[in-house]
């Protein structure tokens, strides 16, 4: 891949680049337009911050992002909005066919959220405000002024105080995020790219931009004789002709997951005899990492493009370890991210390419199981709620506590089915991972039974010369609450939708 224009920070909002890591405490604001001048005026006027690297940092943060309703009640035009993705037009809560691949039934069923399994709760616009925990009450008061309070109704308010490096069961979390290209140097060419890489192509985060097959994916492309040339939307850069609406913006699913942490901890604790190295075993297991970050399997001096050998707790794959004897193979993040390249270990050169293209030379029954990682990768931005209870408070006698605790999952991308959609669905909710005989994830796993009536609520640890160990029975440790899907425009587009 070749280099193609420069890239405008300035017109890219800034959670994209930066994640907003520095500012701990957040605020997202789910809307629905209540005054559509008002809210026009407010959302063109506001100051939102942009991925334009500043000295000092910002001590507040502003991002904006819409439901396709959204856009329709902010007037924009039915044919552009149809060129947005049909994951996105349809919603994430509005069809029972998304609902069942993505594990959404059961407790997790759009009729149980608290917001977006409806038309009625689902918001048109999400206001993210980050902010250092001592300013993020006034400046919400301050962004609660008259005009806000005319032109929006609030549906929700999902708010953050802290955001630690462990996820609320109590592991490091957010390790392994892809390194995005910005440079546009990555090759897309099979025979350079067919090894598990860190590295991203722009194209897979942003509209726009060349993704990881070398192509463009859709988005809404005007004529420039049909809009105001003041408007200044940027140049399709493959049909130069037309202007770009999509350009530097993403697509943000927000998923807000209940996590029942003492119930995790005492079904673990359970398992394990109460004895403290098995329970921090299994709990290990069923993650895929020990609770401080550190993976189940050696790095073995694997070469991955994109990061460093010192970077312990994300240079490895599970190439060494194809029946999951050091990390399980339904573990959660070895789902939610397998580390696979277009071809396994061993294949180097045309004559072992064909071979395999051919389907011989397997090692073992998985060798193709599982998709390459690089067209399915995410751009996490979640953020922690609730008041942290630790495992070892977890195992504590129940007390009276009320406390939610959970994530407010947020991931960007630029192609929802094949990104988001794929990695819920074909990996972390699928009951065959991998070849996996009618298993959940251990975490994330809604425990409902197949159409065939086989249950679905266990998970096996392989073991080296020796039976799998396989613990059954397992809860419901993470519940869905609210959900739905947004595209976060560039700021050009942003003022375009609002003028």
């Amino acid at each position: 891949m070749t280099k193609t224009t420069d890239i405008d920070y300035e017109d890219i909002q800034g959670l994209v680049r930066f994640g907003h890591g520095q500012l701990s405490a957040s605020a997202f604001l789910l809307l629905k337009i209540a005054d559509l001048e008002a809210a026009r005026r407010w959302l063109n006027s506001a100051a939102i911050t942009s991925a334009t690297e500043s000295t000092p940092a910002p001590q507040s943060a502003l991002q904006v992002a819409f439901t396709a309703p959204g856009l329709r009640a902010l007037g924009l035009a039915e044919d552009l909005v149809e060129q947005l993705s049909d994951e996105f037009v349809s919603g994430l809560g509005g069809d029972t066919n998304r609902s069942r691949r993505l594990g959404d039934t059961g407790s997790n069923a759009p009729q149980h959220w608290r917001w977006g399994g409806s038309a009625e709760t689902t918001p048109h616009l999400l206001l993210m405000v980050y902010a250092d925990p001592t300013r993020l009450d006034s400046l919400l008061t301050s962004i609660r002024e008259p005009q806000f309070e005319q032109a929006f109704t609030q549906l929700a308010e999902l708010v953050s105080r802290h955001n630690g490096p462990r996820e609320p069961f109590g592991f490091v979390d957010g390790i392994s995020q892809p390194l995005i290209d910005w440079q546009q140097q990555v090759s897309t060419d099979l025979h350079q790219r067919d090894r598990y890489s860190n590295r991203l192509a722009l194209g897979e985060v942003l509209l726009g931009y060349r993704n990881e097959y070398g192509l463009y994916t859709e988005r809404p492309l005007l004529n420039p004789l049909d809009v105001d040339r003041d408007d200044a939307l940027p140049d399709a850069e493959d049909q130069p002709q037309l202007l770009d609406l999509g350009r530097n913006g993403t697509y943000l699913v927000l998923r807000q997951l209940a996590q029942d942490v003492r119930g995790f901890w005492q079904f673990v604790d359970d398992q394990a005899g109460a004895d403290p190295q098995q329970r921090e075993q299994i709990a290990a297991a069923m993650v895929g990492r020990q609770r401080d970050g550190t993976p189940l399997i050696a790095a073995a001096g694997e070469a991955i493009d994109g990061s460093e050998p010192s970077d312990r707790q994300n240079h490895f794959t599970y190439a060494r370890d194809p029946h999951g004897h050091g990390c399980p193979i339904g573990a959660h993040v070895r789902r939610a991210n397998p580390r696979s390249g277009d071809f396994p270990v061993g294949v180097d050169n045309w004559l072992s390419r064909l071979v395999r293209t051919l389907g011989f030379g397997r090692r073992h029954h998985g060798d193709d199981l599982v998709a390459s990682s690089r067209f399915h990768r995410l751009l996490r931005r979640g953020r922690i709620y609730g008041v942290e209870l630790t495992p070892e408070q977890a195992l504590q006698a129940a007390a009276d506590d009320s406390e939610e605790r959970g994530l407010h999952f947020i991931c960007l991308g630029a192609n929802i089915s094949r990104q988001f959609e794929f990695v819920q669905n074909a990996w972390c909710a699928s009951s065959k991972f991998a070849g996996l005989p009618s298993e959940s994830d251990p975490l994330l796993g809604n425990r409902e039974p197949l159409l065939n009536a086989a249950p679905t609520d266990h998970f096996s640890i392989p073991r080296a010369g020796a039976p799998a160990r396989c613990i059954q029975g397992l809860p419901q440790f993470v519940r869905v609450v609210g959900g739905a899907y947004f595209f976060m425009p560039g700021i050009k587009a942003l003022r375009f939708i609002t003028r």
